[in-house]
């Protein structure tokens, strides 16, 4: 059978795969485009399953919602490069959407909700394919409100901020979306930080302590004056305001009779090893092949 320009091109649109890729499968298919989009399906299936154990620790930040319901979501590439594709920013955003619309609680969860067509799962297989990079949906966290207000901020796409205030303007949810992205607090108050990173702190100004000589009493002041501080340091509350070093976050959402009750700060590949690539030896290895 003639496999048809019109036919490559229908293909091509239908599912975004390369103009070869698409007249190979016609070829193969007879030029049935039902099965040509089957057999790309699970050849993009096997694509991304080897691809699975790839590092992908870059990506971008996305953050979506409006004033009572907000996302944000991590999804990573392997390189800075693909980061930057149209194609992986709308597949970012498409997902984002698929969680503010659905109830979905985590990424396992997402892979099976509706998207353009599809489920998010088959437009991740896709997007591998057609990129040539492993492609992970990492996080995501979502606040839904009856009172106040949700705000997020973003610094490029790689410093993503979503949190809740009660009261407050939008002007200074934005503002407190800012200065978590800038100072990364590890909690909004002294009452949520988790007793176990406490404890770790603890043990290590003890072990400093210890080796200074000092007494007891005056060992067990100088932890208790940097616990304080660390405490101060890593609140949202403790922290001092930075469009304002002479004021608290704390201080300046008591004057606007505020307060945070969530927030979620997240940046791109934070926690993941990141692959280190010997470029020449890659080069030689490809040579030798």
């Amino acid at each position: 059978m003639t496999i048809t320009t019109a036919m490559i091109k229908e293909l091509r649109e239908r599912t975004g795969a390369g103009m070869m890729d698409c007249k190979k499968i016609l070829t193969e298919t007879e030029g049935n485009i039902e099965l040509a989009i089957d057999e790309l399906r699970k050849k993009g299936a096997a694509a991304a399953e080897k691809k699975a154990g790839r590092i992908a620790a870059d990506g971008i930040i996305v953050c979506a919602g409006n004033d009572s319901f907000g996302v944000i979501l991590e999804v990573n590439s392997e390189t800075d490069f693909v980061a930057k594709d149209d194609s992986f920013k709308k597949f970012a955003a498409d997902v984002a959407d698929a969680v503010l619309n659905s109830d979905a609680t985590d990424v396992e969860a997402l892979g099976s909700v509706s998207v353009a067509g599809g489920t998010v799962e088959d437009a991740r297989q896709e997007l591998i394919t057609r990129i040539g990079e492993n492609i992970s949906i990492r996080r995501f966290e979502k606040i839904a409100v009856g009172e106040g207000q949700v705000s997020h901020y973003l610094h490029g796409a790689r410093i993503g901020v979503l949190v809740h205030l009660n009261d407050g303007s939008h002007a200074l949810g934005r503002d407190i979306a800012m200065h978590i992205a800038a100072s990364k607090p590890l909690c909004v108050s002294e009452e949520n930080m988790p007793q176990e990173v406490l404890d770790k702190e603890k043990e290590i100004f003890i072990a400093q302590a210890a080796e200074s000589g000092k007494s007891a009493d005056i060992i067990e002041k100088m932890i208790g004056g940097r616990m304080k501080k660390f405490l101060k340091e890593n609140t949202l509350y403790g922290q001092p305001f930075v469009k304002n070093q002479d004021q608290t976050v704390g201080e300046l959402l008591k004057s606007e009779n505020a307060t945070v009750t969530q927030m979620f700060r997240f940046e791109v590949g934070e926690g993941i090893e990141k692959r280190k690539d010997d470029f020449v030896a890659e080069v030689m290895a490809q040579a030798a092949s």
